[in-house]
């Protein structure tokens, strides 16, 4: 049964097909058949890039493998010349993913409520884990502060405030050298102290402005034939210089968590040295990234489970500090030494797997539904997205 109208229309000429409308406003939305929403929900979903999750994973072996060396390599100046060129890059080049995947952040709710329950969180929980940790391991009374970030919580504070203020980032014309300039002065400020750990925070900014800067290809193009196979005497010159800087160096330019009056250099050295480490940073940096596969891996799953081996591994470090584990005689020579290299890195493969993942998840990604309001928007989507589904 039909009416005039749809009689009429049979003779009428067929509509044109619709155009995006010049003012970039959507119109209506056009009706979708059965089929073709079947169609989309069989398409597969946004894969993860396995060159990232790889570098994530390989940075974070790093991280730990240094920690694990700290204790040993006063002993040893090639251990300390390795140490000092794997501090050069590994925080570098684990700042600059976290900026080049925060781009898109802005203050919309549900981006910012995944910043609190996956960084705020998480930096409580640890914060207050770690000195509790240490009390009931030597029966000290260390107190709990969320002001001055214990050990490896720094980052956590660091990344909540240059992922918080991306939107400033993004708005402004010259972003790194505005972003150099401030590590520049906070390297000649020793008055900004130990709250949240900002000198940290600032001098590290620069990094997390250049990954907002990046784009893919940049990334590509240091993966490269030719940039590989020159990064291999780049990094043997950099093992030979960190050798040799051993005796003639303060190594704590690298942790960038001091201003330069505070290493008992004169003030102008801090903003020579912030230009003079992110240049040997950036240049292994990118050697690094140019010999990190980009094909699936078996590690390259574990890139989704660093912040685990991050924030876990620094217990088992600890512990072994507290108990003396280090001051074995054997571990301060080349076979001992090679031994906790291997430990570290196994150990922090194991703290980023699935089933550690799943018993950590409360304290790493809480989803907190009762501590936020509900976006009307987001219901709006799952309310249409079910009725969809039932309609198939």
């Amino acid at each position: 049964m039909f009416d005039a109208a749809s009689s009429h229309g049979q003779h009428r000429r067929p509509l044109p097909p619709a155009q995006p409308p010049a003012d970039g406003v959507p119109g209506p939305r056009t009706p979708v058949s059965a089929q073709e929403r079947r169609t989309r929900a069989n398409r597969p979903g946004r894969q993860r890039d396995a060159f990232f999750d790889n570098a994530k994973y390989l940075a974070i072996v790093l991280v730990a493998m240094g920690h694990a060396w700290e204790p040993l390599k006063g002993d040893s100046r090639i251990l300390e010349g390795v140490y000092t060129v794997v501090y050069s890059f590994h925080m570098p080049a684990f700042i600059i993913i976290s900026g080049f995947f925060s781009r898109s952040f802005d203050m919309r709710p549900d981006r910012l409520k995944r910043l609190i329950t996956g960084v705020v969180v998480p930096y409580v929980l640890f914060e207050s884990a770690y000195p509790l940790f240490k009390n009931l391991v030597t029966g000290s009374h260390e107190e709990i502060t969320l002001l001055d970030p214990w050990y490896l919580t720094w980052f956590l504070v660091a990344l909540f405030v240059w992922r918080l203020t991306t939107p400033i980032w993004k708005l402004v014309r010259r972003p790194l050298p505005l972003a150099l300039g401030l590590a520049m002065l906070a390297t000649v400020s020793p008055a900004i102290g130990d709250d949240l750990d900002l000198q940290r925070v600032l001098q590290f900014l620069p990094y997390f402005v250049l990954g907002l800067c990046m784009k893919p290809e940049h990334f590509h193009l240091v993966r490269r034939r030719w940039v590989r196979i020159a990064s291999v005497p780049v990094f043997a010159a950099a093992l030979a210089v960190g050798w040799w800087a051993v005796p003639r160096m303060n190594t704590a330019w690298f942790y960038h968590r001091d201003a330069a009056q505070e290493l008992g250099a004169p003030w102008w050295c801090g903003p020579v040295m912030t230009l003079a480490l992110m240049g040997c940073s950036l240049v292994l940096t990118a050697c690094f990234f140019a010999w990190v596969p980009s094909r699936t891996t078996w590690f390259t799953t574990l890139g989704a489970g660093t912040l685990y081996g991050y924030l876990l591994h620094g217990f088992l470090v600890k512990l072994g500090e507290y108990r003396g584990w280090f001051e074995q005689p054997w571990l301060h020579r080349p076979l001992g030494e090679i031994a906790v290299t291997v430990l570290a890195g196994a150990v922090v493969t194991v703290l980023c797997t699935q089933p550690v993942r799943r018993v950590f998840r409360f304290a790493m990604e809480p989803k907190m539904e009762w501590a936020f309001r509900q976006d009307a928007a987001a219901q709006a989507r799952e309310r249409q997205s079910r009725r969809e589904t039932v309609s198939v």
